[in-house]
């Protein structure tokens, strides 16, 4: 094999430049940027191929066991400089390009984010599929091939505009098609019994689920696993009958009814139409997964029974949670096995990712739509509720509420199919992913399962890449962290420690100063242009980028900012900070209030940009569409991050492991993994405010009164006041009334209680800002003490304690 550590640049040359003749069909002189871009994958495409076909064959010849991550999002950004930077051949390519005038960052720039997922449980995916390619265990993850994604995000006066994200618009260079990897998907109809107990569901509807690979390359090349994604189609293209009388969209509707399924990436649930279509696209991926995770396995070890020996399956989150009883279908069906024999095997082959504490994030699923949809499965999980109840009464150790709680199906009101349950009872361990979330876990949503099956619950904090979060999105940092440290970290981010050392040197502060300061000056530039809004790098960057949500509180840091912006203007002569307040985020279509928050930091952006009489002390933007790609711009550059949710229901976060890898400063409450965070950088390089989870919890249970708390702290009425009458909405000052009166009547996510907390935080804040070298000291120790949350030891523990593969 002619290996790409041996590739020399004109070697490489040659090959863009022959991809570009053979596959692209232009010369160097006609090609386009676009084309320059698909030449280079195309060239670094074989050499990946290779490796990708010795990693499956090792496996195979070892009879390895497989780990199968299940996921309804893959937020894996641009793949171009990821793998160009775990081949390790950044610079060689970029030599061979600019041998033909082309520029290496500027065609990485035009290659789409893939529009496979929308927050954190997607990036997590992504990260967790490289750390396993690094650590050379085998493994898919699988998931569906959204056509559009979630949406493109536009802001239009202030609001939030949904358009199509048409990533795949030019075709997908890194994708290959697998017409081999097909199933059928069956919806509806019945199940049909004989004599002899045999079992027969004959689906009234059928879809077929055609395999889409994606090769993962991992650190140094070392392993190349699979992405598998899911496409779909219909069983019969059209119906020629209808389209012969007339009927020509009539004769598409299966067609449309299957691509329907891989279009959006959550698509509204809250019609009775987007209900079903959000059950129908968690069992079309979880059913074809679990064939083609079965077939494989039957391929190459032939006995059912040693399922799990050879497969480890991972439900990330309860999105795939189906598959559970998509597993025991097969296993009783298909290969003959009794119940109880089933229910085994099943247990011993999945594990579950809890990620939220959310009521209304558990899911759960109409009863009747449930049975109409999937009516064998329905019998299944009556099976398998009847199992756990039945061993909850003779463990004596639940009382008749308690084995009600853990039921599968919620009898209360409406009758619904818990589908978080389902995934508690099939699984053999459950996780959280942050130490305290483990444990709130264990007190609230799962406290009677915990009850039951003590051993099952355990805590694996999660982890991100320093491949992409360091390596590649700052690489000015990384390089003079080899200068001073060596290049030992790069294989093991936890020899970052030895960076502390370096807190107090002056010399190397400034130089990690400077560093930060290109960033800025980088990130202000792409804002500029992008945006046309001019920004001071020489200001604090403030950044709170995440999935706009009620939870993560947004709305007090915009509170917060309002405040600040009346005592600016009220104290002139007092020596404030400058600070430019980022934010960017996406909200759910149809969630009212977050898509509101949206428009507010807009309204404020509007107003305070525009007021001289702050002088330039304090800016807002709020920056469009954020992705993977813009986090890699806004990360480097933010000097704090905002982890700020309310206490207990943020389960971990990752935000803010790669904010404190950059060296910026987390300003947060104790929730998640910011208690992690703080452990680990130390008390006096985090900003820490507000109420813990158990005093939230006792707010709540023994009632709280934000009226009263909002009426005893003049900033925060003031502040209220000014956005719930109209000052920042003078088009439409009604705007806000009722999303400040929610903070009055109800203030669940507690902003009211604790605002004076954040802002006397924030305030402190600006005193460390004030001197430079106590703030280097503070970033340098953040980027030394966080290597612990590398996805690579996240991987690592789950590998040895929950899959067996280490």
């Amino acid at each position: 094999m002619a290996t790409i550590e041996s590739a020399t640049e004109k070697g490489l040359q040659a090959r863009i430049v022959d991809a570009l003749v053979h596959r692209i069909g232009k010369d160097a002189q006609a090609a386009l940027p676009h084309d320059w871009l698909a030449a280079t994958i195309y060239a670094l495409r074989d050499d990946i191929i290779e490796r990708w076909m010795i990693s499956s064959k090792a496996a195979h010849a070892a009879g390895a066991k497989r780990v199968y991550y299940l996921s309804l999002e893959f937020l894996i950004g641009r793949l171009l400089r990821d793998a160009l930077s775990n081949l390790g051949v950044s610079e060689e390519v970029r030599a061979a390009l600019a041998e033909h005038g082309v520029d290496l960052d500027e065609i990485e720039e035009i290659e789409p984010d893939a529009a496979l997922g929308n927050g954190g449980l997607g990036r997590l995916a992504a990260c967790f599929m490289e750390s396993l390619a690094t650590l050379d265990i085998p493994a898919y993850g699988y998931g569906i091939r959204y056509v559009n994604g979630m949406f493109r995000q536009r802001i239009d006066d202030g609001w939030q505009v949904e358009l199509p994200e048409n990533w795949l618009a030019h075709g997908n260079p890194w994708e290959f098609e697998r017409r081999e990897s097909a199933y059928r998907i069956g919806f509806g109809g019945e199940v049909i019994g004989d004599i002899d107990g045999r079992i027969e569901w004959r689906p009234a509807e059928q879809v077929i689920a055609t395999a889409v690979d994606t090769p993962i390359v991992g650190w140094r090349g070392k392993r190349v696993n699979t992405l598998r994604l899911w496409n779909a189609f219909p069983v019969d293209p059209i119906r020629l009958d209808a389209f012969n009388a007339g009927d020509h969209a009539g004769a598409l509707a299966e067609q449309v009814r299957a691509e329907s399924l891989v279009r959006v990436l959550y698509p509204a649930d809250s019609t009775a139409a987007g209900q079903e279509l959000r059950l129908r696209q968690e069992y079309f991926f979880s059913a074809a997964s679990i064939q083609d995770i079965l077939r494989r396995h039957m391929q190459y070890h032939g006995d059912i029974r040693t399922l799990p020996d050879k497969v480890a399956i991972q439900l990330n989150d309860t999105h795939p949670a189906v598959s559970v009883a998509e597993l025991m279908r097969l296993l009783m069906d298909d290969h003959g096995l009794e119940l109880p024999d089933a229910w085994t095997i099943t247990r011993k082959t999945f594990g579950y990712t809890n990620h939220t504490l959310l009521p209304e994030a558990l899911e759960s699923w109409p009863l009747p739509l449930f049975e109409r949809m999937l009516p064998r499965h329905m019998q299944i999980i009556y099976a398998i509720n009847a199992m756990v109840l039945r061993e909850a009464r003779l463990s004596k150790k639940l009382d008749e509420s308690a084995i009600s709680a853990i039921s599968l199906i919620d009898e209360g009101g409406e009758r619904r199919v818990r589908m978080a349950n389902l995934a508690f009872a099939g699984a053999h361990s459950v996780n959280g992913v942050a130490a305290l979330h483990t444990e709130l876990m264990k007190q609230t949503v799962f406290a009677d399962f915990h009850r039951l099956y003590p051993e099952r619950i355990n805590n694996k904090t999660n982890g991100v890449t320093p491949r992409r979060w360091l390596l590649e999105c700052n690489p000015g940092l990384t390089d003079l962290i080899r200068e001073a440290i060596g290049d030992r970290f790069m294989d093991d981010a936890e020899e970052l420690v030895d960076l502390a050392a370096f807190a107090t040197d002056g010399a190397f502060a400034e130089r990690v100063g400077a560093i930060k300061r290109a960033n800025k000056e980088a990130l202000a530039n792409h804002l500029r242009v992008h945006m046309g809004i001019r920004l001071d790098p020489a200001a604090m960057f403030d950044v709170q980028i995440k999935r706009i949500h009620e939870y993560k509180r947004q709305l007090l840091n915009l509170i917060e900012t309002v405040a600040l912006y009346d005592q600016i203007r009220s104290h002139p002569e007092r020596d404030w900070m400058p600070r430019v307040k980022i934010f960017g985020g996406k909200a759910a279509p149809s969630y009212h209030n977050a898509k509101l928050i949206i428009k507010l930091a807009n309204d404020i952006a509007r107003r305070v940009n525009s007021d001289p009489s702050v002088g330039g002390l304090l800016k807002v933007v709020f920056v469009p569409n954020y992705n993977v790609s813009l986090a890699e711009k806004i990360i480097p550059a933010a000097d704090l991050s905002e982890q700020i949710s309310t206490a207990g229901m943020e389960a971990s976060g990752t935000g803010n492991m790669k904010f404190a890898l950059n060296g910026a400063l987390t300003i947060g409450t104790l929730d998640g993994a910011n208690i992690e965070i703080k452990d680990r950088v130390g008390d006096d390089n985090i900003v820490i405010f507000g109420l813990t989870a158990d005093e939230v919890a006792e707010k709540r249970a023994n009632g709280y009164n934000p009226r009263e708390v909002i009426e005893g702290s003049r900033e925060l009425q003031q502040a209220v006041s000014a956005i719930a009458s109209g000052v920042f909405s003078p088009d439409d000052p009604g705007r806000y009334a009722d999303l400040i009166g929610g903070l009055y009547d109800h203030d669940w996510f507690m902003v009211a209680a604790d605002f004076e907390s954040y802002s006397h935080a924030q305030r402190a804040v600006d005193q460390r800002w004030s001197d430079p070298s106590q703030w280097q000291a503070s970033a340098i120790r953040n980027i030394a003490n966080v290597g612990w949350f590398s996805s690579d030891r996240t991987i690592a523990e789950y590998a040895k304690d929950i899959w067996g593969v280490l």
